[in-house]
């Protein structure tokens, strides 16, 4: 069993470290052997595929049972302060990671359209390689780059579906809060009511961002393919579709905790960081909806 010693939090031994080192082997080593050759007659499968499926299978167990460990020593009063403070420094660290990782891509749709696209076509002091390389093309956004790579397409107007989900993130950011008020106050009745309204948003959005998807493909053309608008586009939206969805499934285990009795007003860092995780989440959307959908 886990103790303190000298203060510090020191775990016990456990074995779901090295399942998890087995599983993210396994899931890289078959991506790999999954990848077409030179010479390959398939585009993508074989029998690194099963390796694939194995290894997600294990990382499941794996997440599931070291996240049941910690939330029985948490139910059985192991963590101290010094312990409460390190989730809180661990998440908020994590939090900052995230912050990097959607910077590097509103980074990346920065530069191609404000610096990459202009130069193509020719501005400031790039006229001669314009006209050697690309000439009549002509700096216009958005673009799918010269040579028109995955040919004619059409955008997502942003007071469709993407205005939809901002009113359903932003009041999805109100009802969490409102859930957080209940558990401070002991109110359990209202922390259930917001997180169940939270979670049903959450995944609301993914819906509607799936119907989103699904004509661009099908009636716009706009695809992964369609240049360096396409690529931006989904690289955004995507990897915060993705994270929305682990958001909302994220607080799905909240809200069973919280009928099931867990959390008090004086511990409840697991919401909190799921909280967090949430606010962060409705942040990034605010920013997509701007500059990827609005100031198109």
């Amino acid at each position: 069993m886990s103790s303190s010693h000298a203060g510090y939090y020191v775990p016990h031994g456990t074995k779901w470290p090295i399942l998890g080192s087995i599983a993210l082997t396994l899931i890289t080593a078959g991506f790999a052997n999954s990848l077409p050759t030179h010479n390959a007659s398939h585009t993508f499968g074989g029998p690194g595929v099963y390796a694939m499926y194995a290894g997600a299978a294990i990382l499941l167990v794996m997440l599931v049972g070291w996240f049941s460990t910690v939330i029985k020593e948490s139910q059985a009063g192991m963590f101290n302060e010094q312990v409460d403070r390190s989730f809180r420094w661990g998440m908020a660290w994590f939090i900052f990671s995230e912050v990097m990782f959607f910077a590097a891509f509103f980074g990346t749709l920065f530069y191609a359209r404000h610096m990459s696209v202009p130069w193509l076509a020719g501005e400031g002091s790039s006229a001669d390689m314009n006209a050697l390389l690309w000439p009549g093309f002509q700096n216009t956004w958005p673009s799918n780059g010269p040579g028109a790579v995955g040919g004619k397409f059409e955008i997502i107007p942003a007071w469709g579906v993407p205005a939809l989900n901002t009113l359903i993130l932003l009041t999805s950011g109100v009802t969490v809060t409102f859930a957080h008020w209940g558990l401070k106050k002991g109110n359990r009745g209202q922390l259930i009511l917001g997180l169940a309204a939270t979670v049903m948003l959450g995944f609301s959005f993914v819906y509607f961002q799936a119907h989103e998807y699904a004509e661009a493909y099908s009636h716009l053309n706009l695809t992964l393919g369609s240049g360096i608008y396409g690529t931006t586009f989904f690289m955004l939206t995507g990897f915060h579709g993705m994270h929305v969805t682990l958001g909302a499934i994220i607080l799905s285990v909240i809200l069973f905790r919280s009928i099931r009795g867990h959390f008090t007003a004086e511990h409840h860092f697991a919401f909190e960081a799921a909280a967090w995780y949430w606010h962060f989440v409705d942040v990034v959307w605010l920013g997509l909806f701007v500059f990827v959908y609005w100031l198109v």
